[in-house]
Parts: structure tokens; sequence; C-alpha cells
């Protein structure tokens, strides 16, 4: 028998918009497919440091009920229509992990 996944999702990304009209309506576009999959935006943009390594403009964290709706989020038809909206007027690092829910320090 499988097992089933049920460990969260994330979309953890990094962006420089070079038209922030245009990435509007990307933001507008998104939206169908986030909710279609239960997005949530536990990052989006604020404040930050970058201590090491390299950074972006603007970054997000998107949780998802589940690793593999995070996964079928980003190829939906809906998402990869908002991504041609995105993609002429920005710059984007997007990575999508599973969550983890074992043993912490301490």
């Amino acid at each position: 028998m499988k097992e089933i996944d049920v460990s969260k999702g994330y979309w953890i990304v990094r962006v420089d918009i070079a038209d922030v009209e245009q990435y509007k309506l990307y933001l507008a576009a998104n939206a169908t497919a986030f909710s279609k999959y239960g997005a949530r935006f536990l990052v989006r943009g604020g404040e930050y440091e970058n201590p090491e390594g390299t950074s972006r403009a603007r970054n997000a964290v998107i949780e998802f009920p589940s690793y593999s709706s995070a996964v079928d989020c980003w190829h939906s038809p809906e998402y990869q229509a908002a991504l041609k909206i995105r993609q002429p007027v920005s710059t984007a690092d997007l990575v999508i992990v599973q969550g983890y829910d074992g043993p912490q320090p301490g």
C-alpha cells in the first residue's frame, strides 16, 4: 500500500520586478490557481535582511496543504497562464519544497 503524503508544501520565491504595473496583472491572474490549490501566503514582501548569499528585491513563502498540491499548482493551466504574464517583467527564483514535521532542536 502506498503511503499518503500529508506534509505541507511550500513555494519559496525571490523576485526582481522590472515593470510593477504589468506585475500587478500577474498578481491578479495567479489568484485563481492559488485559490484552487489552497495556497496561503506566509511571507509576501516585507522587510528582510540578507546576511549571506544573494537576494532579490521581493520575497514570498507560500504554503499549500500538501507537497503534491504545491507541485500541481505550478503545473496547472491556471498558473501557467499567470506565469506567461510574469516572466517578461520579472526575474525569479522559485523552489517547491516539502514541509518537515519531524524532531526539532532543543
